[in-house]
């Protein structure tokens, strides 16, 4: 079986090449990619090469495949597995493996394996860490988020709390609670509001979302808007801090003075750590979600709090397995919709420039399309470009129509009617 895909032989040294996968072993699976999420990890694989922790010296010899946010559909099963998966079903992947102590994951670490691809094999870590995910969702773009949603998932499972006299930490929020996301609508608090809205775990009684951004603000509640949020039981309160001389005291106001028993910081700000440190009630919990680039990020904590309030910290870093498999989940059942995450789409030829100039590009999640050959274009230019481009001008109305969103609808458009096309 021939396959295309993007593979990393050095630093920046992205090569789109078309080659022969070998014969799959009894214990592996051949499939088919249709979409892969492009992620800022891929971008520090990229810009780090052969100095990348996940990523094998060689690689100038023998290089791997990148991208891990990826969806597709099994194509042949070794006899192993035949009684587990079935030609033709659609899957996910979880790509934090920890196979046997070390780091290697798919997109990373694997010649034969990585979402920038039309055909990959499914090796045996993946199979044996039960890491091949069915999914049963109708938008194969969905099943590449599940990645990004899961660490969404992951940090609300990462919050905890305690007992007085007691040594057990209660794990999750505050069921009924006061929860914040500051900085929140961004297309990673976009989509802790879903969950936190729409999750069958528990949800708070008042979740505050904050941003300095009106019209950011206002696109969020349009997404997740406090009539529906009031349906499932939450107050929803959408806070410009920057129109407060305090925005603290605002905060604490909305909670009649008691403070937030979980708050969930979305960027890497200094100023915005110590103002969820302040906001904190009696044994809150802060969770730093969002990976600050410097090693000497920094943020004063009052340990006053921490010793009489019992305060404390956490951060998180993806999710787990049982995080992907909870996020397939609710997105088959239609819970959540973390279309909101994706701002971009584009075809398999267009990932080594975007993934390089990813810093540089606006907006959340670019979404590729392994088997179509297209530039990397924005939702929000579909309109302009749709004046010269047919295709384009369909999915323009069908992303107005979605309320600005990506959707199953627009993807089964574009997987029929694109022109170009990766030759097989």
């Amino acid at each position: 079986m021939k396959t295309r895909a993007i593979r990393l032989y050095g630093v920046n040294d992205l090569r789109l090449e078309e080659f022969e996968l070998p014969p799959i072993a009894e214990d592996e699976i051949l499939a088919k990619v249709i979409t892969n999420s492009i992620c800022m990890s891929d971008h520090k694989a990229a810009e780090q090469g052969p100095n990348h922790k996940r990523i094998p010296k060689d690689i100038d010899k023998n290089p791997i495949m990148l991208g891990h946010e990826f969806c597709g559909e099994i194509v042949e099963v070794g006899k192993k597995w035949q009684s587990k998966f079935q030609v033709g079903s659609r899957f996910s992947i979880q790509p934090a493996l920890n196979y046997k102590g070390t780091l290697d994951a798919p997109g990373y670490s694997f010649r034969y394996i990585g979402g920038d691809a039309t055909y990959v094999v499914i090796p045996q870590q993946v199979m044996e860490l039960d890491c091949l995910l069915p999914y049963d969702g109708d938008a194969f773009f969905l099943g590449s988020l599940a990645e990004p949603v899961s660490c969404v998932v992951g940090t609300f499972h990462a919050m905890y709390h305690t007992t007085g006299g007691s040594y057990v930490h209660h794990m999750g929020i505050v069921e009924g609670g006061n929860l914040a996301i500051l900085a929140g609508v961004g297309p990673m608090g976009l989509s802790a509001i879903d969950y936190a809205l729409h999750n069958t775990h528990r949800k708070p009684g008042r979740l505050v979302v904050t941003d300095i951004d009106d019209a950011r603000l206002k696109r969020a509640e349009s997404l997740y808007s406090v009539e529906d949020a009031k349906a499932n039981g939450v107050q929803l309160i959408y806070l410009n801090t920057k129109e407060f001389s305090d925005p603290v005291a605002k905060l604490m106001e909305l909670t009649g003075g008691k403070g937030y028993d979980d708050v969930l910081v979305m960027a890497p700000v200094k100023a915005l750590v110590e103002q969820a440190d302040a906001i904190l009630g009696k044994d809150g919990c802060l969770n730093f979600f969002a990976g600050p680039n410097k090693t000497d990020f920094s943020a004063s904590l009052n340990f006053y709090n921490v010793h009489y309030a019992s305060t404390h910290i956490v951060g998180t870093s993806g999710g787990n397995t049982d995080d992907m498999r909870e996020s397939l989940m609710l997105m088959e059942k239609g819970l959540i919709n973390p279309s909101a995450m994706v701002t971009h789409i584009g075809g398999l030829s267009a990932v080594p420039e975007a993934v390089i100039n990813l810093p540089s590009i606006p907006g959340g999640k670019k979404m590729m399309y392994t088997h179509l050959d297209f530039p990397l274009v924005a939702l929000a230019d579909l309109s302009e470009l749709g004046k010269s481009n047919p295709v384009f001008k369909e999915l323009a109305t069908l992303v107005a129509k979605h309320n600005g969103l990506w959707s199953a609808e627009a993807e089964t458009y574009l997987l029929k009617h694109c022109t170009k096309r990766i030759k097989e």
